[in-house]
């Protein structure tokens, strides 16, 4: 139990760091009028999630020890994606009447970061064939 929560938080320390490496980037390149950042970090987050669940579920094609999962899925990826973020940035939107853009980043979050999952459960599955 306490190796899995070491792993856990070195994973969530590197997922960290690719959050805040990620939002900064998406900052330069697009500004920061939109919450880019969190929208591509989740739909990141969402795809590898996917695709390393079901690449490494016991008895997959990659099964890995249930450690390995922890370290990716609770670790890395809990890191890494920004939920709390997201909820900040839109109540921030929606605060300064930003109606439209607020929406806009609620439908698109839930929409492609569920088709992330998706795609990568399939890729797994396509992978494992």
């Amino acid at each position: 139990m306490f190796a899995t929560s070491l792993l856990v938080g070195l994973g969530g320390a590197l997922g960290s760091m690719g959050r805040y490496w990620t939002a900064i980037l998406a900052a330069r390149l697009w500004g920061e009028t939109f919450p880019w950042g969190t929208l591509i970090i989740n739909i990141l987050g969402s795809f590898v999630i996917g695709l390393f669940a079901t690449l490494t579920v016991p008895g997959g094609p990659l099964a890995a020890p249930a450690n390995a999962r922890a370290f990716v899925m609770a670790g890395i990826c809990g890191g890494y994606t920004t939920f709390s973020a997201f909820s900040l940035q839109t109540w921030d939107l929606l605060r300064a009447g930003d109606w439209p853009a607020a929406c806009g980043n609620i439908v698109a979050s839930l929409l492609l970061c569920l088709i992330a999952v998706v795609a990568g459960h399939w890729l797994a599955l396509r992978i494992g064939a």
